[in-house]
């Protein structure tokens, strides 16, 4: 059933429906629309549009109805419907008859489709704060089992100075932990409703909107009717947050695969998130990350879409809002699955203790202290640095550690070098030194360890 015609005398081709229709994809919103019916409904006999006694029908078969959907919402795409709202309305008239008719005085798909699309970003919200919390659980708890697990830290992807899995782990949570809130804040600037803007200048009927917003659920109504129907920013906030994400996602994606390469062999990847080659028995693939490192194009490409789609439309609605739904579902079904994938990654984990620790120590990464040893001797930095690359050059075509050298091989770049500079050179010095709050030393990232899961525990 159409919800238009009268104006029209010939059919649609149906080109053009297979084109228009939107049920297809829209059917996800069938909870959405029949609450926001349900709210309507109320709405409307509170002004007297409808008797109670008719209101009480209405409620029942929509609570019927939203039984029916709630059982098998994918059997709604083949009903052959326009879009979700005709669905809705064509099954209440089949339980009600006339009375179904009545329920959209007053009401504009623009007002309708705006509400459900928040109704079902709000739900979708709540699910994902869930998989970023328990992402985050999963890298605390491996922050914890790690914490004094050393490893080389890169710059340029050359290793840099030494720092522990669990300083790793926790960088990666700080990012989730910001995506959390991050995605908290999307859903505290879309709890406006638009219902009862009607299709662009607000319904001709005495609406209490801000009754009915709450009576959905949300905080207030929107304060402008040609706004309400046109506003989709809270799908560009829902996939600039998971694009941003998607980032977090990605890159500590490729950090694991660089990890689990058999030329770093730092950690190996549980079987349930690996899988073979065709040909070479020998591969254990991490398929599991670099799916989720290639997801991130496909986040991405929605929101590109969003924003282009957006960037001219004239107020208020226009058809080419109906776009705004495919690429949000998808991204948010991809986002979803790669954070549920994220936290299984790390199930199983082997972390190669021996060898992280070997790579901290094997890339005079204990440079920098050295330099500043040499600068607590009263040698001006820049010049340390110097002395100390030219040392650097001479250990490695000796073949050996900073550590390793004589202080009579010192001497040879700068005689101020003693005895002293050996417990200097050792990882455990370098990190306990970094113990202003943020760094690497073993008390810091307890504490990191111990903050976080203070505010996790607090949701």
């Amino acid at each position: 059933m159409a919800l238009w015609g009268g104006r029209f005398t010939q059919e649609a081709d149906v080109r053009f429906k297979n084109f228009n229709d939107s049920l297809v994809f829209d059917y996800r919103m069938a909870i959405q629309d029949i609450e926001g019916s349900m709210g309507w409904a109320k709405a409307i006999a509170e002004v007297g549009i409808i008797t109670n006694e008719e209101l009480v029908q209405l409620e029942q078969a929509l609570k019927e109805l939203l039984d029916e959907v709630s059982k098998d919402p994918e059997s709604i795409k083949n009903a052959g419907h326009e879009d979700i709202h005709s669905y809705v309305e064509a099954s209440l008239i089949n339980k009600v008859g006339d009375l179904g008719k009545k329920l959209h005085t007053g009401r504009s798909r623009n007002d309708q489709v705006a509400t459900d699309l928040k109704l079902w970003c709000k739900a979708q919200v709540k699910v994902l704060l869930g998989s970023i919390n328990n992402l985050e659980n999963t890298l605390v708890n491996v922050a914890d089992q790690y914490f004094d697990t050393v490893m080389p830290g890169y710059t340029h992807l050359q290793r840099a100075q030494p720092v522990t899995f669990g300083h790793w782990a926790m960088a990666y949570c700080e990012m989730f932990h910001r995506d959390y809130k991050r995605l908290q804040n999307a859903l505290e600037l879309m709890d406006t409703c638009p219902l009862g803007s009607a299709a662009l200048a607000g319904t001709a009927y005495p609406i209490n909107r801000d009754k009915l917003a709450q009576d959905l659920g949300f905080k207030t109504a929107t304060r402008n009717s040609l706004d309400s129907v046109s506003d989709r920013d809270h799908v560009l906030e829902l996939l600039s947050c998971a694009s941003i994400s998607m980032v977090h996602l990605s890159r500590m994606a490729e950090d694991l695969i660089i990890y689990n390469s058999g030329e770093a062999a730092f950690v190996e990847l549980s079987d349930k998130v690996t899988s073979g080659s065709s040909l070479m028995p020998q591969k254990k693939n991490p398929d599991a990350l670099e799916l989720i490192r290639g997801k991130s194009g496909r986040v991405f490409g929605s929101l590109t879409g969003m924003l282009t789609t957006l960037k001219a439309l004239p107020l208020a609605y226009n058809k080419d809002m109906q776009e705004d739904k495919e690429g949000l579902f998808d991204a948010l079904d991809t986002w979803h699955d790669c954070l549920d994938m994220a936290a299984l990654v790390f199930e199983g984990i082997i972390i190669r203790k021996e060898r992280v620790l070997a790579a901290a120590k094997g890339g005079y990464s204990n440079a920098t202290e050295l330099a500043d040893y040499l600068v607590s001797k009263g040698i001006p930095f820049r010049e340390a640095h110097h002395i100390v690359g030219e040392t650097v050059v001479y250990a490695i075509k000796e073949g050996k550690p900073l550590e390793d050298l004589s202080v009579a091989e010192f001497k040879k770049f700068s005689d101020k070098v003693e005895d002293d500079v050996y417990p200097i050179l050792q990882i455990e010095s370098i990190l306990a030194k970094r113990c202003a709050k943020g760094g690497v030393s073993l008390e810091q990232i307890k504490s990191a360890i111990a903050f976080m899961k203070n505010e996790l525990s607090k949701r």
